[in-house]
């Protein structure tokens, strides 16, 4: 039977019931693309600095990184980690600290406070379904079905 946590090594899960509180962290290639995350310990636990240990382990640069960080902010309050979390194909920039995912179309545009890629002109804000059109460089309302 697959359950939430069937991706995750025994031990992990055995440690998510007991209800500790486990930390996240992305593995880059040469190129700081995010290539695997895992569950880890947290910075500090024990004494060590887990994103080092990693990534001393593994032979590859490891940054911590959070689901609940989004845009700079911690969606519980805390501090967030690089801005956003590292999923799979982000690219982890140095220089702002921050977790960068894919650019979804060419004309979008990086907010340097967020770093969260953002369309030319904003989308409206009604009750209507909207969607990108890269050729037109505007949001066209999606029809109800």
């Amino acid at each position: 039977m697959e359950t939430l946590f069937t991706h995750l090594p025994l031990a992990q899960e055995q440690l998510l019931f007991k209800g500790n509180i486990m930390a996240h962290y992305a593995f880059l290639d040469s190129n700081n693309i995010v290539t695997e995350v895992i569950v880890g310990k947290n910075e500090g636990e024990d004494g060590i600095d887990w994103e080092q240990h990693y990534g001393e382990f593994r032979g590859q640069t490891c940054k911590r990184t959070s689901y609940n960080s989004a845009g700079g902010v911690h969606n519980n309050g805390g501090t967030p980690y690089r801005k956003n979390y590292g999923g799979i194909g982000y690219t982890y920039d140095a220089g702002r600290d921050a977790f960068i995912a894919p650019k979804p179309y060419a004309s979008w545009v990086l907010n340097e406070t967020s770093c969260i890629w953002e369309a030319p002109t904003p989308m409206p804000i009604d009750d209507k379904r909207y969607t990108w059109d890269e050729s037109t460089t505007a949001w066209v309302e999606v029809a109800n079905v």
